[in-house]
């Protein structure tokens, strides 16, 4: 009994953790495109979307209820196999978010999550039939599929008439500023959503250690108070860190994202994540922000999106169930040899990961001062030309000034001839009248001789 109540404890603790590091790993979300517009400085974004996480955990708990009662068939398996299992894939979550994160990838921790738990049931109990595939298709599998899909069509039609309803009148290069203000509100919106979707994740994987506990009864759905407190809190804090390596990928990585993009982008996550979140969806929402990114650089003409990026975060996707539920099925595969001893060492093994990550990351550190350098530089992380090409708009005022200033020259240079003309004759009649003043005054050579 005391073996199992310090499972619990642990499978708590690490839980926790990974809840943490969902938070820093998925702050690019909400805040990447803010920051590279420079709608908001980038301390102030993430302590913004870290107090939206807060609020965004209280708000719903049908994603919990799909992680504790869905993902995996609990009633058919023991609590001494169940809590090793939850164990072993929460340190394969942990390890893929890790390394992503390393990486600069924007992958899912939701997905690391469902891998890493999916990997350590089949192998810590050799059965198939402990994981329930029909609504790990139905919840996490379809809508993977469509939702990054769904939040990019958004985002390219918002950001096609975000271009189409507006006109630029502030002359700058990036254009378009007023968007900036919209911005602060829709990134906060998708700030608010994340809460509402994530940190639901962990509040389901710690409400299922306790039913296996039989510290929870299993006709009860919902997470204690105290345990959405201590998600929320977790997540909130992981946020404020902010996860700059993925903030660089997603705010300056995809495209060069400017204001109008970037408010059709956040609007496009929001939605699709507030709408996953009511149906139960355990969605990705870095799939979600990524989708919104790349529709909105497709939708801006002009605009560039670079695909050898979107690619590389492709791959990640692709990779992420299985290598998390590789890493969670070694990990119970060790709990499964050695018992007691088998968890030690997956404790022992995982801290190793974490720190050994955490200082290699060190050598090539990326913070708030450096995830944007053109933010840092210039308030902007849109690489604007020094003579950047005029718009149409630009353009026509350019034509209309230049044929005002062509007339203005045109009856400048009239006057002046004018005026040379006038001061030409009245100069002629000066001299003309002085000729005959001096004839006048000057003695006739008949009178002299008489």
């Amino acid at each position: 009994m005391e073996t199992a109540a310090l499972i619990v404890v642990l499978v708590i603790a690490l839980a926790l953790f990974f809840d943490f590091t969902n938070g820093f790993h998925d702050t690019a979300n909400a805040m990447a495109t803010p920051i590279a517009t420079g709608a908001l400085k980038p301390k102030v974004a993430v302590l913004l979307a870290a107090c939206l996480n807060l609020v965004g955990a209280f708000l719903s708990t049908e994603v919990s209820k799909t992680i504790s009662h869905g993902i995996i068939n609990e009633d058919a398996i023991s609590s001494a196999e169940m809590l090793p299992i939850i164990f072993a894939g929460l340190i394969g979550a942990i390890t893929w978010n890790m390394l992503t994160w390393l990486l600069g990838l924007p992958s899912s921790s939701s997905h690391a999550l469902f891998g890493g738990l999916i990997g350590a049931t089949i192998v810590g109990t050799m059965s198939l039939s402990s994981v329930n595939f029909g609504e790990v298709l139905g919840k996490v599998v379809l809508p993977a599929v469509i939702a990054p899909f769904t939040a990019g069509v958004i985002a390219f039609a918002a950001t096609r008439l975000a271009y189409l309803l507006t006109r630029r009148y502030d002359g700058k290069p990036d254009g378009r500023d007023g968007f900036r203000w919209g911005q602060i509100f829709t990134s906060s919106l998708v700030a608010l959503a994340h809460g509402t979707n994530d940190a639901q994740k962990t509040m389901g994987v710690i409400t299922l250690t306790l039913i296996v506990a039989g510290w929870q009864s299993s006709s009860q759905e919902d997470p204690y108070t105290w345990v959405v407190f201590a998600c929320a809190f977790a997540i909130a804090l992981g946020t404020y860190v902010g996860g700059w390596r993925i903030i660089r990928t997603l705010g300056k990585g995809l495209t060069d994202v400017k204001p109008a993009q970037g408010f059709s982008a956040e609007t496009a996550t929001a939605s699709t994540i507030l709408a996953s979140s009511a149906f139960g969806f355990a969605l990705s929402t870095t799939q979600v922000a990524s989708g919104s990114v790349i529709g909105s650089g497709l939708g801006r003409r002009g605009s560039k999106v670079r695909w050898r990026t979107v690619g590389r975060i492709a791959i990640g996707w692709l990779l992420t169930l299985p290598a998390a539920g590789a890493v969670g099925a070694v990990a119970a595969l060790i709990v499964t040899w050695l018992g007691g001893w088998g968890v030690f060492i997956d404790a022992v093994l995982a801290v190793v990961i974490i720190v050994g990550l955490f200082l290699r990351s060190r050598r090539d550190e990326v913070n708030a001062s450096n995830a944007m350098s053109e933010v840092a530089d210039s308030g902007l992380a849109v690489k604007v030309k020094r003579n950047p090409p005029p718009t149409r708009r630009q353009r026509r005022i350019a034509r209309e000034e230049a044929r005002v200033r062509a007339e203005q020259q045109s009856r400048e240079k009239a006057a002046a001839k004018a005026k040379a003309k006038a001061d030409a004759k009245a100069a002629g009649e000066r001299s003309k009248a002085d000729a005959a003043a001096k004839a006048a005054a000057r003695p006739g050579k008949g009178g002299d001789k008489k």
